[in-house]
């Protein structure tokens, strides 16, 4: 039996439907306690990747981490594009502060992702330069160079500073 509220939701007007009443009634409660669980999920989330900026803003990246972590599930289950990176930004940028690169650059890339799906084209240059500035610190120039470029193209308006930028990196190879 599945838990999803829209889907016992159906499941209830198919058992009202053909006049089983008990078990309707039965189906509609478990809907409707799943969707407020749903919504109070959303809000915790929410708080916790608050919770995870104060915590980074404090100076303490591995708290930052404990509260973002898991907050992006919440946000898939409800279609949540944007918070869902915001909330994959949020554990990417503890785990860069903690010294993960590689664990941060796969956050921030995913962040990215979905900035661009959810059409967050300055959001996502953010966290694509996140990931570039990761890779250069670790040496790879050309990898480097190819994500600031896709950085800059991902923003809604690029600065001048953005087309020198954006010029250079060409002859990175």
């Amino acid at each position: 039996m599945t838990t999803e509220p829209a889907q016992l939701a159906e499941q209830g007007k198919r058992a009202f439907a053909d006049k089983k009443y008990e078990e309707a009634a039965e189906l509609f409660k478990q809907a409707a306690e799943a969707f407020t669980t749903g919504r109070a999920g959303l809000m915790a989330a929410e708080m916790k990747n608050n919770l995870s900026v104060a915590m980074f803003q404090a100076g303490r990246p591995q708290a930052a981490l404990d509260a973002a972590l898991g907050t992006d599930e919440y946000f898939a289950g409800a279609n949540d594009l944007k918070r869902q990176a915001m909330a994959l930004g949020n554990q990417a940028a503890a785990l860069e502060a903690l010294r993960r690169p590689d664990e941060a650059i796969e956050k921030y890339e995913r962040a990215a992702d979905l900035f661009r799906d959810a059409g967050e084209g300055d959001m996502r240059a953010m966290v694509m330069k996140s990931a570039a500035v990761i890779k250069l610190k670790k040496g790879r120039i050309t990898d480097s160079a190819f994500k600031m470029m896709g950085a800059i193209e991902a923003k809604d308006k690029p600065s001048i500073f953005d087309h020198v930028v954006r010029f250079f990196l060409r002859f990175i190879k």
